[in-house]
């Protein structure tokens, strides 16, 4: 079931599901803000953390959600100065932290029982950073455990397209009364590990980090794993249970093995935050610098990145 629900003076959207809720505003960065569930005993978890407000101002900035991160992900730096890309043709451009799309105005193409689909309407900053004819569109499937983001880009240019894009999903921890990070684990099958200097250029990152280790560690944070071997993430109550467990895939094949530059980012940002993010990215930041992980969609042509989120029930 779709509602509408008013809220400082704009209009959200709602989705029910079995016993999942979904929040969202399309038209600001089509932004999922929140994702709850109702328990057996009636309670209510908040499986994607959303804080309270009063105001809409700073939205793009809020701890909470899943931002939309494109064209592309974190810190862009050019030479190394922060804020900035080089195109192919060799023209310096700004680029804000993690893009643009995250802080844009999007249209509204259509919302359903199970979802929806907004474009991106570019701003004078935006034509600034990425001056190209092209368009960028995200996608949201609800399910009653589940959740599907598509982010579509069709290039109407007559120069390829660059992008590295990716998603921000806060998830709420712990969801469980009297737990504590210790009680829960990461799994993240990567055979590489990376994180990023001040220069923005992509360094080692924690070598001896296991595969699947108590999220209080906390050499998780702000590290970037490549080389995946599989493309689910599980983020999973410690003592081997997977009740409740959230799962991140890229793709929709469990089965396929990413790319050998596909990203998954752990990050948050205080030991006591009720929040930890395990992003699911299409390649490392900084990526028109670097090369790694940067894609093209060529003339006349579309790509698409999908990532799934599911709930163990």
């Amino acid at each position: 079931m779709l509602d509408t629900v008013p809220f400082l003076g704009e209009t959200l959207h709602r989705w029910r599901l079995g016993r999942s809720t979904f929040v969202a505003h399309p038209g600001r960065g089509a932004r999922l803000m929140n994702w709850n569930l109702e328990l057996a005993d009636g309670s209510v978890r908040d499986v994607i953390h959303w804080p309270e407000i009063d105001s809409f101002e700073g939205f793009h900035s809020i701890r909470g959600g899943n931002p939309i991160l494109f064209p592309f992900n974190a810190r862009s730096f050019d030479r190394g100065e922060i804020g900035f890309w080089r195109d192919a043709e060799g023209t310096r451009r700004p680029m804000p932290m993690h893009g643009f799309a995250r802080q844009g105005r999007f249209e509204l193409l259509r919302a359903d029982a199970t979802g929806f689909a907004a474009t991106l309407v570019p701003d004078a900053a935006a034509r600034e950073a990425y001056p190209f004819d092209y368009e960028f569109t995200v996608v949201y499937r609800f399910a009653p455990a589940a959740l599907t983001c598509e982010f579509i880009l069709k290039n109407l240019d007559s120069r390829p397209l660059p992008w590295s894009a990716g998603h921000h999903f806060y998830f709420h921890v712990p969801w469980e009364p009297g737990r504590g990070r210790a009680d829960y684990r990461l799994t993240v099958p990567a055979t590489r590990r990376l994180r990023q200097d001040s220069a923005g250029q992509l360094i080692p990152g924690p070598a001896a980090l296991p595969a699947t280790d108590s999220l209080a560690n906390p050499e998780w944070v702000d590290t970037f794993h490549l080389g995946l071997s599989a493309p689910t993430a599980l983020l999973a109550p410690a003592g081997g249970g997977r009740a409740g467990a959230i799962s991140v895939t890229l793709g929709m094949d469990k089965k396929a093995k990413p790319a050998p530059e596909a990203t998954f980012v752990t990050w948050t940002q205080k030991p006591d935050s009720p929040f930890y993010c395990l992003e699911p990215w299409m390649g490392p930041p900084n990526a028109p610098e670097t090369g790694l992980g940067l894609h093209h969609v060529a003339p006349g042509k579309s790509q698409s990145f999908v990532v799934e989120v599911a709930l163990a029930t």
